[in-house]
C-alpha cells in the first residue's frame, strides 16, 4: 500500500468538487425526462464520465505526480469493476418490481446519491481503522477473500429469482409507510390528497392501500425498489471499500476514485443491460481481482508485522487490474457460454 500523503489540498478539493458537481448537473439536465436511455446514448455518457474521471487524474498527475495519479486510476478501475456485479443485481431488482425503462434512471440517480453518502462514511471509518495497526488490514483481507469465495461458490445461483418482498429494506419501508401498490408517474411518495385522487379513478376501485386510515405519505413501488437498491449497495460496499483502501490510505484519493466510478454507474447500467448476455466471464474477472486485493492487503499487513519486503506497487496493481479486466471481457467474446449445451 502506498504511503503517498497529499492530505486535503484546497485546490485539489476544489477541482474535485467542480468536476463532480458540474458533471452531475449536466447529466441531470440532459436526463430530466422520463425517457428510456438508449444504448448509443448510454455509451456516449459512459465515455463522458470516464473522460471527467481522467481529467481529474490528469490534474493529480500535474500537481501531485505520477504515483498519486496511478493510485487514483487504480482505485477508480477497481470500484468500477467491482460495481459490475452490483449492477447485475439491480437488473434483477428492477425486473422483480417491473419498473418501466423510463423510470429506471431516476431510481438509479437516487441510488447513486445514496451510494456517494454511504461510501463517504465507510471510507472515513475504513481509513481511520487502518491507522490502528496492520491487523486491521488482515481483517480487511479476510473480508475481501471471503467475498471472493462466496462469489466463487455461488456459481450459477445468481440466475435464481429472489423474492424481494422479504428483503429487509422492503419490510422497513412497509413498517413506516402505507403502500400504494401502483406506479404513479415517477413518484416515490404520494400525499394523502394524491392517493384520494387516485382512488376516485375507475381503474383503482379495487386497489387496497397498505394501512387503514389517513397517512401523511404513501410509498409507491418505486420507493420500495429504491430502498432495496440502496441497502443492496450498502452490502456491496463492505467488499469494495476495503478493496480500494488496499490501493491507498489517503481518504481523498480513495473517496474521489470511488465517487467518480459511482457517478458513471447510472449510464453504465444501460450499457451492461444491453451487453449482459455477452459478458459471461466478467464475474470471474471480478473474483480474480478480489483474490488479488486480498493478497495485496495481506502482504501489506505482514510487511509491517514480520518486516518482509514483499509488496505490490501502485503501477503493478494498475497493470493487474487492467489485464484481468481485459481478459474477462476478451474471454466473454471468444468463449461465450453455449445455452444449447445446458439443454442437453
Amino acid at each position: 500500500m502506498s504511503s503517498t500523503h497529499i492530505g486535503f489540498p484546497p485546490e485539489t478539493v476544489a477541482v474535485f468538487l467542480l468536476l463532480s458537481v458540474g458533471a452531475i448537473l449536466i447529466d441531470l439536465f440532459m436526463h430530466r425526462d422520463d425517457k428510456p436511455i438508449q444504448l448509443k446514448s448510454a455509451v456516449m455518457w459512459s465515455i463522458f464520465w470516464v473522460a471527467i474521471s481522467f481529467a481529474f487524474a490528469g490534474f493529480l498527475y500535474a500537481h501531485h505526480g505520477a504515483e498519486v495519479a496511478s493510485l487514483f486510476v487504480t482505485g477508480y478501475a477497481l470500484e468500477k469493476v467491482l460495481s459490475v456485479d452490483n449492477l447485475f443485481v439491480m437488473m434483477a431488482i428492477f425486473s422483480w418490481f417491473a419498473v418501466p425503462d423510463g423510470y429506471r434512471h431516476r431510481v438509479l440517480y437516487w441510488g447513486v446519491i445514496g451510494a456517494i453518502v454511504f461510501r463517504g462514511i465507510f471510507v472515513a471509518i475504513g481509513t481511520s481503522l487502518l491507522s490502528l495497526g496492520p491487523w486491521v488490514e488482515m481483517v480487511f483481507a479476510v473480508i475481501v477473500c471471503w467475498t471472493a469465495v462466496m462469489m466463487l461458490r455461488s456459481g450459477d445461483d445468481d440466475d435464481a429469482i429472489e423474492d424481494y418482498s422479504q428483503h429487509l429494506a422492503y419490510r422497513l419501508v412497509k413498517r413506516f409507510f402505507p403502500i400504494w401498490p401502483k406506479l404513479t408517474s415517477h413518484a416515490f411518495l404520494l400525499k394523502q390528497s394524491e392517493v384520494d385522487a387516485e382512488l376516485t379513478k375507475p381503474e383503482n376501485t379495487d386497489v387496497q392501500v397498505g394501512r387503514v386510515g389517513k397517512a401523511a405519505f404513501y410509498a409507491t413501488p418505486l420507493m420500495l425498489c429504491l430502498a432495496v437498491v440502496e441497502l443492496s449497495d450498502v452490502m456491496f460496499a463492505f467488499d469494495s471499500v476495503p478493496a480500494v483502501i488496499a490501493v491507498s490510505q489517503e481518504p481523498l484519493i480513495v473517496y474521489s476514485a470511488m465517487m467518480f466510478a459511482i457517478l458513471g454507474l447510472r449510464t453504465l447500467y444501460f450499457v451492461l443491460e444491453a451487453l449482459k448476455q455477452y459478458l459471461v466471464h466478467l464475474e470471474k474477472a471480478v473474483i480474480v481481482l478480489l483474490f488479488f486485493i486480498a493478497l495485496k492487503l495481506g502482504l501489506n499487513a505482514t510487511a509491517h508485522i514480520f518486516h518482509h519486503e514483499y509488496t505490490i506497487s501502485a503501477m503493478a496493481s494498475l497493470a493487474v487490474v487492467g489485464v484481468v479486466l481485459f481478459c474477462g471481457v476478451f474471454a466473454s467474446f471468444v468463449f461465450p457460454e453455449n445455452d444449447e449445451a445446458e439443454v442437453k
